[in-house]
């Protein structure tokens, strides 16, 4: 079943000065950068700040007004007592020291994800929208890395009481649990908990952060709505540039696995920007997170706020550079019945990863 728990309505894009003449603004940049982390890397590498108002909400201090008849205090009158320090946050628990594999989606509607997966998990009818990102994450129990696994979204697989299709069909057809029930029978894995995030949603969280810095390692013009250029070297992505680098496909020579690429470089680029601030030793911040990214994201209905919370805090000591990623192994392109274009799985090498990642071999896996 999907859980969706009702959030908070979304923050106003940062403002544009210095941010150390803005420290209210930004604290809220760091808040969204935690969510969108939550996004991509399942749930698993997040940070976020305590809300506060925009310095431009803040009220100015009442004007000073002259006066030759300035009153003299009464000897009498004494000072007001100083309000009570607010009490320490509670603990979070902390979490289990046990692998944990956390599926990540995203999903291509332009409507609202989270009502369609609800419906079709209600009725059981079928949605238009299809999983365009599909990323198994798996937290090793040390929780000082996250390895990625990127899954092809056309690969050609059997889905469960639905037939052979494209993997990013089982979202359309069944929901999140359909979806949850295609890769674990794929790739023979257990998968503990399932997160899904829509086109509206990506480009929000993105422009609340005020943009993000990619190293973009092959240029090329997108395809989708504005044709925006992606120059070789560093480029500074706003929510919607972002949102075409990580779909576009039909620039690239080799297509989708370019476009797979790419979302790993945005991942990283992400993790980067938040491990570098140490917001994830704040646990005000953490139970923040919990309930402004409930406005966004679908989880399954096991993942409750509180184990939100716990997971976000138990990544504090990860360390960006020991992100593991790879695409699950393929055999090769070709058209199936119907004559669409597909992309077949590679059983004996999704084995291969599915045992390395079991085993705890997964970054030797990757880097053999």
């Amino acid at each position: 079943m999907v859980s969706t728990p009702s959030g908070s309505d979304p923050i106003d894009p940062a403002p544009s000065g210095p941010e150390a003449a803005a420290p209210a603004a930004l604290k809220r940049r760091r808040v969204i950068a935690a969510v969108l982390s939550l996004v991509l890397v399942a749930v698993v590498v997040v940070s976020a700040l305590v809300f506060t108002r925009p310095a431009a909400d803040v009220a100015a201090p009442a004007p000073i007004i002259a006066d030759s008849a300035t009153p003299t205090p009464t000897p009498s009158e004494t000072p007001p007592p100083a309000p009570a320090l607010p009490p320490p946050p509670e603990p979070i628990a902390e979490l289990p020291a046990a692998p944990m594999n956390i599926l990540v989606i995203g999903s291509d509607s332009r409507a609202n994800a989270r009502e369609q997966a609800a419906i079709t998990q209600a009725t059981g009818e079928s949605q238009d929208h299809r999983a365009d990102t599909l990323m198994l994450v798996h937290v090793p129990a040390d929780r000082r890395s996250v390895h990625v696994v990127s899954l092809m979204r056309d690969l050609y697989v059997n889905i469960p009481e639905y037939g052979f299709a494209k993997i990013n069909e089982s979202l359309q057809a069944g929901g999140i649990p359909l979806a949850t029930r295609t890769v674990e029978s794929l790739m023979g894995t257990h998968i503990d908990h399932t997160v899904m995030l829509d086109f509206n949603g990506f480009k929000t969280l993105t422009d609340g952060l005020g943009g993000i810095d990619v190293n973009v390692t092959v240029p090329f013009q997108s395809t989708h709505e504005t044709q925006h250029v992606f120059t070789a070297g560093v480029n500074h992505l706003d929510g919607q540039a972002a949102l075409e680098f990580v779909r576009e496909r039909y620039a690239f020579v080799d297509g989708d696995f370019q476009r797979v690429r790419n979302q790993q470089t945005f991942l990283r680029a992400i993790l980067a920007r938040l491990t570098s601030d140490g917001a994830l030793h704040d646990v005000t911040a953490v139970r923040a997170l919990v309930s402004f990214a409930a406005g966004y994201l679908t989880v399954d209905q096991g993942f409750d706020p509180v184990g939100v919370a716990i997971l976000a805090y138990g990544m504090r000591g990860i360390d960006p550079n020991a992100v593991v990623s790879l695409t699950l192994p393929t055999a090769g392109v070709g058209t199936a019945p119907g004559g669409a274009s597909v992309v077949f799985p590679d059983y004996g090498g999704i084995a291969q990863v599915a045992a390395a990642m079991r085993e705890g071999r997964l970054p030797e896996y990757a880097g053999g």
